[in-house]
């Protein structure tokens, strides 16, 4: 392993921090085009074709669901065909998926460009990311993964505005490509020139010993077997089932509240707190039990919600927003860092695959129940009260730990 080679990670010379830049420039754009756009394509793409929002909504739900079907192959594809393969495929696919975007004129073509997003999904989303720095750090690994999932934030906080803007100058076809070139010219240098395995790993899941390109060595059945991968992946899926809801909602309950223009504030100062808290948890992280910090972390936005359901004052809804926002990015740093502690690396590709599409399905229904409840009841007090309780839930079940650690590790 890494630390056996007495490495200095600290070092701005260590070539990992090189990986940790690309893995940034990957996520920024993954982010940016795969998730954050798409409310500029559902808008953009009703103006032009004139196409109804259930068509375009159904669209991206096709995509999530498609892509937590592929994530879980994803140790076997590093296994056949290599990280920077599947990188440079994954990276094709999306720029195929957003040119399409920008020149398509049949529903047909939609499927086809949200299909080609989920390729791109896995081949430069969380599984991926979190595999290659999994290999590349040992004492710092939860602040690089801090700084390369960064790069999502931004994504949403730097790109959409900047397809909004670029469509209102140049047309929503021009913005596309022209932003399609650049993540092109930015993505593929540092992909081919940075991405790679330390010599010492395998290339099959970036944490055995090299040994040759096997097949994975530990199966998902035994994965689904293990109780540490259960107590992991649940509360996470039950987490974000609960921040998905609240975040598709958030400016919906809002607006009424205090206007249009504070809700967006409300969003902005989410997303910003999101990038303070990952660089925040980057830096002590690694000196912390992931589980613990996990339960914090859920815990706080079932407190903020709590307080946000009890206020109108607009000052204690913008502070609510910002203490929610501190820990949402953090929900995608903390199962790369439990993996690697309590289930080992000979399986880590393995489990950060199946734990990313369990926990995808699972909150991909998080907007629609939200939506359900409030349908029901009137309005938005019990749904974000059901939120409060799935976090609280959450938080319990991570703490728990069942038996000693068991490490699915190579024989």
């Amino acid at each position: 392993m890494i630390a056996a080679t007495g490495v200095d990670e600290s070092s701005l010379r260590y070539r990992g921090w090189r990986v940790v830049l690309a893995c940034f420039l990957m996520a920024f754009f993954m982010f940016g085009f795969g998730l954050y756009g798409q409310g500029v394509y559902l808008a953009e793409l009703q103006r032009a074709h004139g196409w109804p929002g259930t068509l375009v909504s159904a669209a991206s739900t096709f995509s999530f669901l498609l892509t937590s079907v592929l994530v879980i192959f994803t140790d076997d594809l590093l296994a056949r065909i290599g990280l920077r393969a599947l990188i440079l495929c994954g990276l094709s696919a999306l720029g195929a998926s957003t040119v399409l975007l920008a020149l398509m004129q049949t529903p047909w073509q939609l499927y086809l460009a949200y299909a080609l997003m989920s390729v791109g999904w896995t081949g430069m989303g969380t599984v991926v990311i979190a595999t290659v720095l999994n290999a590349w750090f040992e004492r710092r690994r939860g602040l690089a993964l801090s700084l390369a999932f960064n790069g999502a934030t931004c994504g949403g906080i730097v790109l959409v505005p900047l397809l909004l803007s670029l469509t209102g100058s140049i047309g929503f076809r021009s913005a596309m490509l022209a932003a399609t070139m650049a993540m092109v010219a930015l993505v593929l240098p540092v992909v081919v020139v940075f991405i790679g395995w330390p010599t010492q790993m395998s290339p099959a899941s970036g944490g055995r010993s090299s040994g040759g390109m096997s097949a994975p060595a530990h199966s998902r059945k035994t994965l689904l077997a293990n109780a540490a991968f259960w107590t992991m992946v649940l509360p996470i899926a039950i987490a974000l089932l609960a921040q998905m809801g609240f975040i598709i909602h958030q400016v919906t309950f809002l607006e009424p509240l205090i206007g249009r223009y504070a809700a967006g504030l409300a969003v902005t100062i989410m997303a910003a707190m999101a990038v303070v808290g990952r660089l925040s948890l980057g830096l002590f992280v690694d000196r912390l039990d992931p589980r613990l910090a996990c339960a914090a972390s859920m815990t706080s936005q079932a407190a903020a919600l709590f307080v946000l359901l009890q206020s109108t004052s607009p000052t204690v809804l913008l502070v609510c927003c910002a203490v929610y926002g501190f820990s949402i990015g953090n929900m995608i740093t903390f199962p790369p860092l439990i993996i690697q502690r309590e289930i080992g690396a000979a399986a880590f590709a393995a489990a950060m695959g199946l734990g990313t599409s369990i926990s995808g399905v699972v909150s991909a229904f998080g907007p629609g129940i939200i939506g359900l409840v409030r349908s029901f009841t009137g309005n938005y007090t019990s749904a974000f009260a059901m939120c409060v309780m799935l976090d609280l839930v959450a938080a319990g079940i991570v703490l728990w730990r069942p038996g000693r650690r068991t490490k699915l590790a190579a024989s």
